[in-house]
């Protein structure tokens, strides 16, 4: 039987990369990655791009409409503004609809491209490789200068780049947590908390203080380690990915036997691996700590320009293509998951669009029973809550809709701002001759403008 030729690109006296991680060594310390830094079609197509993703985390919580936000995560007030669209806590099997599509978009994604949204989208990766790390090039230079700067003695101007990079680096942590701050308190708030004496808001100004602290850790030290041993989504890989799927590949065929005086395409320069923010070998196939960045690919097509060879030898390909020349990227698997995922969005948009303006709860007072009034009345307490998910400022009334009987409200009016909610107690009287069990049922209609919007069963008991 024929060896397979990818065999031959793989060092058989260096096997550690499947083993463990490729920054660290093989005691588990800390191999610290030196990128160099990219430049190529490949990379200024993901640049442009990013600066529509830093642009959208940046603009999206001060966008309105109607003059409210378009996007806020208020989980204090369990309450979520998506696209518009506002969720409460009654929601919950929307919201549920709504991650299940997500997650399942991811995987259908997945199946299909690989891991492009963690090189092209991921916030980790947006704010390390163009901002962080371009703050890096600014001041101490590329890999080799960074290295040197490094691994030299700390004369003055070490101390001043050092300085000056992480007072940034800090300066540009506090902006990243105040922003994902808007996101979760809205706009309002956040002006009224940097408006006021730090003394009046001493626990939030100390959250933001660890949250920015942390964003620096990250972004300073840790970094990449986050793609390679902390996100799980490179381990997910193993079981999403299939011989079909759309990765940063290299053309073993192609490439081997690899030197500079060889057959083969690939010369052997290493330089695929310099410029890798993971520092891994893509030559070695696909490996988790692969985040499909497309630097190799820049890097790969310009030693090809150099040596007068075709470019392409590292590409976005899958390995069937390489192996057969394939180009379908469609199979029974990314269908059958389509076919799943576009059901269960139909339902999210089918139970959004379908779901009450309002949302009623109402419930007997906790701890009070009945009683029996001089008029031969029997009464029972309720405490109500209506949730208004629209837009606008409704009239509510409340009636009893299947005995007769009389409610007396506490309050002269219902009436419930947008977005609001509307909390009161009520008494429910009924005669005693309509009281036919200890235990019965009671229907209550919500009105609106003499509109019946929704209706509410509850519980009433008597003698």
């Amino acid at each position: 039987m024929p060896k397979d030729p990818r065999e031959k690109r793989v060092n058989k006296e260096d096997l550690s990369f499947r083993d463990r991680p490729i920054n660290l060594n093989e005691k588990g310390s800390r191999k610290w990655v030196y990128a160099k830094k990219p430049k190529g079609l490949w990379y200024t197509r993901r640049t442009i791009f990013s600066w529509f993703v830093l642009l959208f985390f940046l603009a999206v919580p001060f966008i309105r409409v109607n003059g409210n936000p378009f996007v806020l995560l208020d989980i204090s007030s369990r309450k979520f503004i998506i696209f518009g669209a506002i969720f409460w806590a009654q929601d919950t099997l929307i919201l549920a609809l709504l991650m299940l599509s997500f997650i399942l978009f991811i995987i259908v994604f997945t199946v299909t491209f690989g891991r492009l949204w963690c090189g092209w989208a991921c916030p980790q990766t947006i704010f390390l490789e163009m901002v962080f790390r371009k703050i890096e090039y600014l001041i101490e230079g590329d890999y080799r200068k960074r290295h040197k700067l490094d691994d030299g003695p700390w004369n003055a101007e070490k101390i001043f780049k050092k300085a000056l990079k992480h007072s940034i680096f800090i300066l540009v942590a506090v902006a990243m947590t105040n922003t994902f701050l808007l996101w979760f308190i809205g706009t309002e708030k956040w002006f009224t908390l940097i408006s006021e004496p730090i003394s009046a808001n001493l626990s939030g100004f100390t959250i933001m203080l660890g949250i920015s602290a942390f964003f620096y850790w990250v972004y300073s030290w840790f970094r990449e380690q986050i793609c390679t041993m902390v996100c799980p989504y490179g381990r997910m890989q193993g079981v999403l990915l299939d011989s079909r799927s759309i990765v940063v590949s290299y053309d073993y065929k192609r490439g081997e036997p690899r030197g500079a005086k060889t057959e083969g395409d690939c010369i052997d320069c290493r330089q695929c691996i310099s410029v890798c923010p993971t520092a891994i070998d893509i030559r070695n196939g696909t490996q988790l700590e692969c985040i499909n960045c497309s630097a190799c690919i820049d890097q790969c097509n310009q030693v090809m320009k150099a040596t007068k060879k075709d470019p392409g030898l590292i590409r976005f390909d899958s390995e069937l293509g390489i192996r057969e020349g394939h180009t379908r990227i469609w199979n029974s698997r990314n269908r059958a998951y389509s076919v799943v995922l576009l059901i269960l969005f139909s339902f999210f948009i089918y139970t959004l669009v379908s779901r009450p303006i309002t949302e009623t709860t109402i419930l007997r007072t906790p701890g009070m029973l009945y009683q029996e009034n001089p008029d031969q009345s029997i009464s029972n307490v309720y405490n109500i809550k209506i949730v208004n998910k629209t837009h606008d400022k409704m009239p509510l009334e409340l009636r009893l809709i299947s005995h007769e009987g009389r409610i007396q409200l506490a309050g002269s009016k219902m009436e419930i701002d947008d977005q609001s909610m509307y909390e009161s107690t009520f008494i429910l009287y009924l005669n005693r001759e309509n009281v036919t069990a200890s235990r019965m049922k009671v229907e209550f209609g919500i009105y609106s403008n003499n509109e019946l919007i929704e209706t509410c069963k509850v519980s009433f008991i008597g003698p």
